[in-house]
């Protein structure tokens, strides 16, 4: 029987991933004036490392998995693998010719052939996993943990910690916008007249009081943990859900400062206020695990304005242009800065969901019986 599942969203957002990565920085464009797909009888490439034959198999694993992932869980299984390799072998072809029109990009027949050889290999971990059980297995955890229509929730929540892998002026800070949209909306109305109407703040963004930054910490780890309340009813499995929670925040933010400030800095994010504030988070998590769906929602969206409100009066971490030059597999990690755009976009990501099914369950309740 078909079903539901985050196979198909996640396949989408790792196809985009794969877009961002293979045409940044997406200029340069020009027209080098032979055929676009005169690289696919090129000869074999002069120059290459097996760095370059390892990251073109395994960047499209992921993308023939869940596709076939994706075709087995929604009852077309049949040819998953066909299926998955076409649409990846489609999206590479896609991709190599766009790339003979940048400077900064070689296309190449050698990575199309390995694209294609990482997605069928995905594709086929996929199909073996259902032929040995294991995506019945979790067919079956699922619908012990988690409600029906929780597939929105499970992709927000796997976004999470990548978006917590880009340094931010406080940790567990997503979401903050303010202070570069600002910047982007006065360099595109520059020179014109519409740049007068813009609002012009007083003062300089002051970096964060200890109170302040130990409650963004506090809502920066709820948050998650309400997100999954709302789709994970059963009081246990919220206490359990909350220690992976737990887990991977304080991964997540070790790693980036592992990427961005050396090993030897490790720590150095895990301050007195961040300590209080991941404290506070769980107990306040282990006081709500009883809490009712409806409830949860509103308080979501509660600590979502809060957090959001508090987060946005930050300045700019001082280390970000730093970074980005001195820490080189920091920038290949995060593709590139889109784990920059996971963490600006996430909150709001949140805030649109809840408000979606906030919306969708009032119409249910309010329709004639």
């Amino acid at each position: 029987m078909p079903h539901k599942t985050s196979a198909w969203p996640l396949s989408a957002l790792y196809a985009v991933l794969i877009v961002y990565a293979s045409l940044y920085p997406f200029d340069g464009w020009r027209d080098q004036g032979p055929l676009p797909w005169g690289f696919l009888i090129a000869p074999w490439p002069h120059y290459w490392t097996a760095f370059d034959l390892w990251s073109n198999v395994l960047g499209y694993a992921p993308l023939g998995f869940l596709l076939a992932l994706g075709a087995l869980r929604t009852g077309r299984g049949a040819r998953a693998v066909l299926r998955a390799l076409l649409a990846a072998g489609t999206l590479s072809l896609l991709m190599e010719t766009l790339q003979g029109y940048l400077t900064a990009r070689v296309p190449s027949n050698v990575d199309l052939g390995l694209n294609m050889a990482g997605a069928w290999a995905g594709a086929m971990t996929a199909t073996l996993m259902e032929r040995m059980g294991a995506i019945d297995r979790w067919i079956r955890f699922r619908a012990r943990w988690f409600v029906p229509d929780a597939r929105g929730a499970l992709v927000l929540l796997a976004l999470w910690p990548p978006a917590l892998l880009f340094p931010a002026a406080v940790p567990l800070g997503v979401g903050q916008v303010f202070e570069r949209a600002e910047a982007a909306l006065a360099d595109l109305l520059l020179e014109t007249p519409f740049l007068e109407w813009l609002p012009v703040r007083a003062l300089e963004l002051q970096p964060l009081m200890p109170a302040t930054e130990l409650a963004c910490v506090m809502l920066g780890a709820l948050i998650p943990c309400l997100l999954g309340f709302s789709v994970i009813p059963a009081v246990g499995r919220r206490a359990v859900f909350v220690l992976a929670v737990f887990a991977a925040a304080v991964g997540a933010s070790l790693l980036s400062a592992v990427l961005s400030y050396g090993p030897v800095h490790a720590w150095a994010w895990f301050s007195r206020p961040v300590q209080a504030g991941l404290l506070l988070a769980a107990v306040f998590a282990l006081l709500l695990l009883r809490v009712p769906v409806p409830t949860g929602a509103a308080l979501l969206l509660l600590g979502l304005g809060v957090y959001l409100s508090l987060i946005n009066q930050a300045p700019a971490s001082p280390y970000f242009a730093h970074n980005l030059q001195i820490w080189e597999q920091g920038r290949f990690i995060r593709f590139h800065g889109l784990a920059q755009w996971l963490g600006w976009l996430w909150p709001y990501a949140v805030l649109l969901y809840v408000l979606t099914r906030v919306w969708g369950q009032g119409r249910q309740d309010g329709a004639p019986s």
